[in-house]
Order: C-alpha cells, then structure tokens, then sequence
C-alpha cells in the first residue's frame, strides 16, 4: 500500500529532487518541473518513454505539452500528497530527460 512521505523521507527523497530544478506546487503536496525540448518530436518522444514508466507503475503524472515544452504536476491521489512513487516517477523522468 502506498503511504504519504514522511518528514524523514521527504528530506531524503524530495530535497535531491528540488535541488534538480523541481519546485512544490503552490496549494497542494505536489512537485512540478518543465521539460524543455529541441522540438515537439523530442518532447513527445520523451512523453511516450515516461508514459510506459508511468503504467507500468500505474502511476499517472498530471502533464501537458506545449510544442518543445512538457510541464509535469507528480502527486499521489490516493494518499493526497506526495508518496515514494512521486519520487520513483520524477527520477526516471529526469534519467530519461538526461541520457
């Protein structure tokens, strides 16, 4: 079962994250980060590659795509707030962003 991120885990999971150009979204547990790409067909290639990521962990990302940029919204509904899977899904899209 999912579970909110503790003040302990958040320090270890989140802080790195912020510290990678996410930021806490304004009103709600949730991070948020703009990808900005060559052109639409690198950010709608990296939308489908983090897509596949995000079912295969039946965890969704609040998102939409404007020509080169991807903004993304990560929280988890279930639990109202930010959980691991936030942080696992945020990691493999900044590693995909990356390489």
């Amino acid at each position: 079962m999912t579970e909110r991120l503790s003040e302990t885990a958040r320090e270890t999971m989140i802080e790195p994250l912020l510290a990678n150009g996410w930021a806490m979204e304004d009103g709600r547990d949730a991070i948020r980060k703009e990808f900005k790409f060559a052109d639409f067909a690198s950010a709608l290639g990296w939308m489908v590659q983090a897509g596949v990521w995000a079912e295969k962990w039946d965890h969704h990302p609040e998102w939409s795509n404007v020509y080169s940029r991807v903004s993304v919204v990560l929280t988890t509904h279930d639990v109202d707030g930010l959980s691991a899977l936030d942080a696992k899904l945020a990691r493999k899209m900044d590693k995909l962003f990356g390489g």
